[in-house]
C-alpha cells in the first residue's frame, strides 16, 4: 500500500491510497467517522468525475485541535482493533 499526500493542513488530509478498493475505503471510513474529533470523512475512487484516477483519494476533516493526521493513526488504530477482536471471535466459535 502506498500513501501519497495531496493535501494537508491542520485540520484537513486527502491521500491517495494506492491499491485498494471499496471494500477496506469503507473500513477505513467508519473507522473514521468513530474517531473523536473527526467531523467528516470521505473517499472518491470515480475516475470519471476525478479526472482519470482510479486510486481512491480519502479526505479527513477535524473540529477545531484535532490533528488531522492524528486523526488518521487513531482511526488505523481502530481498524487494527476491530479486525483483532474479529479474529479472536472467530477463533473462539471454531
Amino acid at each position: 500500500m502506498d500513501l501519497r499526500v495531496i493535501e494537508k493542513d491542520d485540520t484537513s488530509l486527502s491521500i491517495e491510497i494506492t491499491g485498494e478498493d471499496h471494500t477496506f475505503m469503507n473500513v477505513l471510513k467508519g473507522a473514521l467517522l468513530e474517531t473523536e474529533g473527526v467531523a467528516a470523512a470521505t473517499y472518491d475512487m470515480n475516475p470519471e468525475q476525478s479526472g482519470g484516477q482510479t486510486d481512491p483519494v480519502l479526505t479527513i476533516k477535524t473540529e477545531d485541535d484535532t490533528d488531522a493526521l492524528s486523526a488518521l493513526e487513531a482511526g488505523t488504530d481502530r481498524v487494527i482493533e476491530k479486525t483483532t477482536a474479529l479474529t479472536e471471535a472467530y477463533d473462539a466459535a471454531i
